[in-house]
This record gives structure tokens, C-alpha cells and sequence, in this order.
């Protein structure tokens, strides 16, 4: 069975750039789920509707430039709430798991919902304030106006919209490792992923 690494957390919690390295670490893809909800949420903001975009998803929408903007993370979690793009987007993301020789994917569902059988889970997770600051930090690193009281102020709504949602809500697996990242530098969270998995790897 391909060894499946599940990564999830709430937004700016560092999964994003823990899962890259782990994917790097172990020579395995890497997928960011969060990656397809923002590409369905740009094509609706576009004028597209959302279950129309995430049923004809293709790479090259992956691939555009503006997927990271907050008014676009906005966009996707509010089509995540869909109970028709999460299944449109279920067996790519599944197809994408079962890859042989392994794949580390990170999103909010992937240990509860996508891949519950994965022998490895991470349940990756920092303060509100210490996520917003990530956030905030990176928004002006890409000369984007930002406030960081109005950045935590949307952290906050998106973990209530996240956790709340009747499909598939964040929260993690019954068997997930809890990585707090609160404290920790990047190379220390990546580290300590790292030991957790290859404990799990045996």
C-alpha cells in the first residue's frame, strides 16, 4: 500500500510548508488541497459557478498567479462549504494519495475524510494570533495592504466557517499527531514532523 502522508490544520498554521518539506524529506508529490478550493473560488469570483468550476478543474488552473491573495482564500472557504465541489474534488484528490511510492498531501480533511487509512497523520495547529501574524507578515512581504487586526479578524472567521461547516469540518483525526507550531521556528516544526513520520514509517 502506498505510504500516504495526511497533513492538516487550520489556516497558516504552517501545514503548507511543512508538507513541502516532508514531500522533499521523503522524495514523494506533493499536493495542497487548499490549492483546488482556491482555484474553484477564483473561478467564481470570476463569474463561474462554483460547482461548474470544480467539476471542469484543470491543471493549468492550479497554475495561476493570483491564487493567493486573501479575497481568494475568502473565495474558498466559502466554497467549501459545497457539498458538491468537496465531492467533485474527492477523487483527485484520492487518485493523487494512491500514487505509488507514497504522497503527502495537506489540506483540513485529508486525515478524516480523504485519506482516513493513511498510516501517517499530522494534525498541524498554532495560536490565532500567531497565525495571523504569519499571515499578516507574508501579505505585506508581497506588498499587499494589509491590517493585521483585520488579518487575525478573518483568521478567526474562516477557522468558526472551517470547523462549522456540515460537510467534512476541520477537526482532526482520531488518530492524528497534534503538531503545535505556535513556538516553533520553521526548520524546528519541519524537524519534528519529520521524527513523527519516521516513527510512524517504523
Amino acid at each position: 500500500m502506498p505510504f500516504a502522508i495526511a497533513i492538516d490544520g487550520p489556516a497558516a498554521a504552517g501545514k503548507g510548508t511543512i508538507a513541502r518539506a516532508v514531500a522533499a524529506h521523503f522524495q514523494c508529490p506533493h499536493l495542497d488541497t487548499g490549492l483546488l478550493y482556491r482555484a474553484v473560488g477564483r473561478k467564481m469570483m470570476d463569474g463561474i459557478d462554483p460547482i461548474e468550476a470544480a467539476v471542469t478543474l484543470s491543471e493549468d488552473d492550479l497554475a495561476r498567479d493570483d491564487l493567493r491573495t486573501a479575497d481568494v482564500a475568502q473565495a474558498a472557504s466559502k466554497v467549501a462549504v459545497i457539498a458538491e465541489v468537496r465531492a467533485a474534488l474527492l477523487d483527485f484528490q484520492r487518485a493523487f494519495a494512491a500514487r505509488t511510492g507514497g504522497a503527502v498531501l495537506d489540506g483540513r480533511d485529508i486525515g478524516t475524510v480523504i485519506c482516513p487509512d493513511a498510516p501517517a497523520k499530522l494534525f498541524v495547529t498554532a495560536s490565532a494570533e500567531a497565525r495571523a501574524k504569519r499571515r499578516y507578515d507574508e501579505l505585506i512581504e508581497r506588498g499587499q495592504d494589509a491590517s493585521l487586526d483585520q488579518v487575525l479578524a478573518e483568521v478567526k472567521e474562516r477557522d468558526d466557517r472551517d470547523m462549522n461547516r456540515a460537510d467534512a469540518p476541520l477537526r482532526p483525526a482520531d488518530d492524528a499527531i497534534h503538531l503545535d507550531t505556535t513556538e516553533l521556528s520553521i526548520e524546528e516544526a519541519v524537524a519534528k514532523a519529520i521524527e513523527l513520520i519516521e516513527a510512524k514509517r517504523g
